[in-house]
């Protein structure tokens, strides 16, 4: 127990400037509250956008009339945000690499949902709408006090509202269920 404690302190107060050689992908930023780098930011929103229009493609489609509504905004909105974030790249104001594809973790999801249908769908796809949404919500939040790239970061601020609405609505689709 003792080392534990010891461990955790050492972690804490090496936290912030270990965090900044670590991946978004380990969790170690966001359970610090520390902002991502922007090479992480732009990574993790991209696969994020793309895992948002996949899978709510599949919700538009599969979905009760709910869910159908929900995607259909999610598609609108996601789509938008991945056309800002290309040009940003695309324009030089943001020094980045844009993936082209799905990281594994957001692939199985994706898979999830392509094989379940009725029931098993509405759960799974509310579930992971909720989760992929907290996610957002806090890496927006993250960048937008604390991003290095002014751009940027002015985008994930103004951005943050969208995403935070769009956490409410999918949590309305959970309650629904």
């Amino acid at each position: 127990m003792r080392r534990t404690l010891i461990a955790l302190g050492c972690l804490m107060l090496a936290g912030p400037a270990l965090a900044q050689s670590v991946g978004e992908k380990t969790g170690v930023n966001s359970a610090l509250g520390i902002a991502p780098s922007t090479e992480d930011f732009v990574k993790q929103v991209a696969i994020s956008d793309m895992f948002e229009l996949q899978s709510n493609q599949l919700g538009e489609q599969k979905g009760n009339a709910q869910e159908k509504t929900f995607a259909a905004q999610m598609v609108k909105d996601h789509t938008k945000t991945s056309s800002e974030l290309k040009s940003m790249v695309e324009s030089g104001k943001v020094k980045a690499t844009l993936p082209t594809a799905l990281d594994s973790a957001h692939q199985s999801k994706l898979d999830k949902l392509k094989a379940a249908n009725g029931k098993e769908f509405s759960d799974d796809f509310s579930d992971m709408q909720v989760s992929a949404h907290k996610d957002a919500v806090s890496l927006f939040e993250r960048y937008a006090k604390g991003g290095e790239n002014p751009a940027l970061k002015d985008w994930a601020g103004k951005t943050l509202p969208a995403l935070q609405h769009h956490l409410d609505m999918a949590q309305n689709l959970d309650k629904a269920k």
